[in-house]
């Protein structure tokens, strides 16, 4: 990389590619890009100077990222195998590495925080980053979500040796990590079009684990089938939970006040960390800060740093994303798209709105990810009073036949209302009925329609 003066990413608007854009941008690298569409993320790249082509076509490639010699072409596992650019790199001699290859070289001669899990990883991530951003420990953050208290997923801090990033399972990119600190928040099935089985599933989360770097620690939540022998000897093993006082990181005291404020405490091997604050809703944030104070805390965190900095977060752009907050009418969006988050998602909503109706959207994201999980995605989906179906987001996929979003409506439980919508109908269908809490969830590009159904809404309210 130190020869490396153009760094072409096919893929750039992609969460994890844009943060590593954006750090080599800002050491003053060359740097392009490819994006099947565009989005508010790459809209923020285009104004930092770092150009992007929407246009699979080589000949939108600039001159400049045709000399191999002087060229590191960067990929997501996300991009079809048959991209044009893409095809053109690897065809003719380019350095082509994948994404989580570039983190992997980032964070390794750093001290790294890599936040695992199925679910729940980003807000955790972005919730230790920021712990410690305001700590004099500091950071570098790749993080998988947007923060909204610094409306970026990427910064870099020169003088600490701690990098916080997120540790993604799918196509076992974080086997290229080796981490510090360890953290798994869940492993419930998913990617099974990579792993296979469940099973094979948990084994690259050992693997994963099995990485941290001696001195170092492993964190999981408490009751997970987590086999602690394959961690060295010579690294710490820790656990927490929501609640549960086995663990060695557990709250306690846990109160929600009228203004929507959660209070409580943290009990912690080395003592109880009191008086701790969160705004977030839902008490699944309570669990994911419990995760975050025992990382901060193993990194030398303190317990003033700690607690302001949960007092002072604010979340991720599309995780419990308040849109409207009335009396009358509440509009939130959320990245939602395993079944596991849906239902914590609606679960949350119902203990906040327990007694009005909530209306979700969702985009299924994924044919083997809808094939395999349909019956749970269904479970998940009739927590809410009403649902509206769009069509399967592909992403890299093909469709599989008999897997459909006709066929997932048919299982959500009877009783619930369904309607199969298209998105240049979805906004419509909605207001065409009284509403009272709309959802809107999923990972594909649903989030396009939320800013316009924000401006429908409104027009309700008034």
């Amino acid at each position: 990389m130190a020869k490396t003066d153009n760094i072409y990413f096919v893929g750039i608007g992609g969460i994890g590619m844009s943060a590593i854009a954006r750090h080599y941008h800002k050491l003053g690298k060359n740097v392009s890009g490819y994006d099947k569409t565009n989005s508010r993320l790459i809209e923020e790249m285009l104004s930092e100077g770092i150009k992007t082509t929407f246009t699979d076509d080589e000949a939108e490639i600039p001159q400049a990222f045709r000399n191999k010699e002087n060229t590191t072409v960067v990929y997501t596992p996300a991009i079809p195998v048959d991209n044009k650019i893409l095809t053109y790199f690897k065809s003719n001699g380019f350095d082509v590495v994948k994404r989580a290859v570039m983190l992997g070289k980032l964070t390794q001669d750093h001290d790294a925080i890599c936040i695992s899990g199925s679910h729940g990883k980003t807000t955790t991530s972005t919730l230790v980053a920021h712990i410690m951003k305001n700590s004099q420990l500091g950071c570098s953050a790749f993080l998988g979500g947007v923060s909204s208290n610094y409306d970026t997923n990427y910064w870099s801090d020169t003088d600490s040796d701690f990098v916080v990033t997120e540790a993604d399972e799918y196509d076992r990119s974080f086997l290229q990590l080796h981490p510090f600190l360890t953290l798994i928040t869940a492993m419930d099935p998913d990617h099974l079009d990579i792993y296979g089985t469940v099973e094979e599933m948990r084994k690259a989360f050992h693997q994963f684990a099995s990485q941290t770097t001696c001195g170092g620690s492993v964190i999981y939540k408490y009751g997970l089938d987590f086999d602690e022998s394959v961690v060295d000897e010579d690294v710490d093993i820790f656990t927490y939970s929501l609640s549960d006082s086995n663990a060695d990181f557990y709250a306690t005291g846990i109160q929600l006040t009228p203004q929507g404020i959660y209070k409580f405490s943290v009990s912690t091997p080395m003592g109880v960390l009191k008086n701790l604050s969160m705004g977030l809703p839902g008490m699944h944030n309570v669990e994911n800060a419990v995760a975050a104070v025992a990382l901060t805390y193993l990194a030398g965190a303190d317990d003033e740093e700690i607690r302001k900095s949960l007092l002072s977060f604010r979340g991720n752009r599309r995780r419990f994303d308040f849109r409207i907050r009335t009396e009358e009418l509440v509009l939130l969006d959320d990245y939602a798209h395993h079944p596991a988050e849906i239902k914590t998602m609606l679960t949350s909503v119902r203990a906040l709105y327990p007694k009005r109706k909530i209306t979700v959207a969702f985009q299924p994201h994924l044919y083997t990810r809808t094939r395999d999980l349909a019956d749970q995605f269904a479970e998940s989906l009739s927590l809410a009073d009403r649902v509206f179906l769009l069509d399967i987001y592909p992403a890299r996929e093909l469709p599989i036949e008999g897997v459909t979003s006709e066929m997932l409506a048919k299982k959500i439980k009877q009783g619930v209302p369904v309607t199969l919508t298209t998105k240049e109908n979805l906004i419509k269908d909605i207001v065409s009925e009284p509403v009272d809490v709309v959802v809107v969830m999923g990972a594909g590009d649903i989030d396009r329609l939320v800013a316009p159904l924000e401006q429908e809404l409104k027009k309700l309210v008034k």
